[in-house]
């Protein structure tokens, strides 16, 4: 499997979890610009987290892939998605039951939306080097 499928996947769902960290942020803080501002700097955060989770993953040793792996990653990325959620929307809020109340509902929408991503990225081959056949 090619470095660059793991980039192209961090990329896709950052592109859905910005968006939906924007969406959520805005329904509870009623206001757009702080909304951004946590969708930002989560961009940034969670891009590097889920590379280096992906990666993790990508090198242990725990079979093929299947709909059980796909459930303890989606586990494993919403703790750790999770807190880094909690960690910046109390930083850029000053307001730790913000942070709190995001997550909370982060919880169930992420863990839907990133186990639909990983089910597309499986039934897609782009990236995966097949070896020769002899």
């Amino acid at each position: 499997m090619r470095r660059r499928r793991h980039i192209a996947k961090a990329i896709t769902w950052r592109i859905i979890g910005t968006l939906d960290t924007f969406v959520l942020s805005w329904l509870i803080t009623k206001e757009p610009l702080t909304a951004g501002w946590i969708a930002i700097v989560e961009l940034i955060t969670k891009t590097i987290l889920y590379y280096f989770h992906e990666r993790a993953w990508f090198a242990s040793n725990l079979g093929i892939e299947n709909r059980k792996k796909h459930i303890f990653k989606t586990i494993s990325w919403r703790i750790i998605g999770t807190l880094d959620t909690l960690l910046l929307s109390w930083l850029i809020t000053g307001q730790l039951k913000l942070g709190l109340l995001l997550s909370g509902f982060e919880i169930v929408t992420k863990m839907v939306l990133y186990y639909m991503h990983e089910r597309v990225w499986f039934a897609s081959n782009w990236g995966i080097v097949k070896p020769p056949k002899d």
